[in-house]
Parts: C-alpha cells; structure tokens; sequence
C-alpha cells in the first residue's frame, strides 16, 4: 500500500465537474493499493496517518508537533491506482501491481471507515472515476509512505 500524503490549507476533488469531496486544514491522502495488500496493512497505514506529526503549533518554532487528530484536521482521501505504475521499461506504464478493482476497493473502504472511526471529517472521491484534484499544499508538505506484505 502507498499513500502519498499532503498537508493541505484546503483540497477538494471534482468528477465531472461537481465537487464531490471538500476539506479545510488537514491532510490530503492519495492512497493506491497493490495485489498482495492486507487489512492489517491498512490498519497500520490508517493508525500512520492519523498519528503523523506533521503540523506546528505557536508554542513549538517550527517544529511538528501535532498530528492531524491534535489540530482536528479534515481528511480528503482519493484513490489513485498509478501509484503502482511501473515506468522502467517501454514507453507506457504497467499496472500489473495495482490490485484489480473490485480488491482495491474493498481495501480502499476499509482504510477509509478505519480514518473515520477517529471522528474527523473524512471526505472521498469516487472511487475508479476520472477525477480533478485540486490540492492546496501547505509548506509544500509531501510524504510518501509505504507499507509492503
């Protein structure tokens, strides 16, 4: 599982033209999953996500401090299969590390129920749609973070 995770000032998601998904300060999360990708590797990822210190306060001088939950941040999630994409050899990506659509989602759910148990607002797109992104990054602030069977 990859998640790509950005602190954000605001974030909001479109599919054809509607916004769909919409969050203040807090986290933007692109979230892939792979074939061999567990539930409990999506409880370590959700537990990762919501307890990264990743935000400052006025008492700290820069330093991150405060998680998402500390500041009671919003959670915008978006599913995004390309981050399997394999670009090594030819000219197109291969997805053949990306989980098939109907596994993916599944997973992709349970990480999404698993952020909104902590009580923050969690906002989606929709999954398998073409969607437009739009991320208001804040610092830049740009992780990546991985966890593999």
């Amino acid at each position: 599982m990859r998640v790509i995770i950005q602190r954000v000032r605001e974030s909001q998601v479109k599919v054809d033209g509607e916004v769909v998904g919409k969050i203040e300060k807090g986290l933007n999360l692109l979230v892939g999953i792979a074939t061999n990708d567990t539930i409990e590797q999506i409880n370590w990822m959700v537990r990762k996500c919501l307890e990264l210190r990743l935000f400052s306060d006025e008492n700290s001088e820069g330093k991150w401090t405060k998680s998402v939950q500390d500041i009671e941040g919003e959670l915008l999630v978006i599913s995004q299969f390309t981050l399997y994409g394999d670009c090594r050899k030819g000219r197109r990506p291969s997805f053949s590390n990306s989980a098939p659509p109907t596994e993916a989602e599944k997973l992709y759910n349970l990480f999404v129920d698993g952020l909104k148990k902590s009580g923050l607002k969690v906002e989606t797109g929709i999954f398998g749609a073409m969607m437009e992104v739009i991320i208001n990054n804040d610092g830049p602030v740009t992780l990546m973070l991985e966890k593999e069977a």
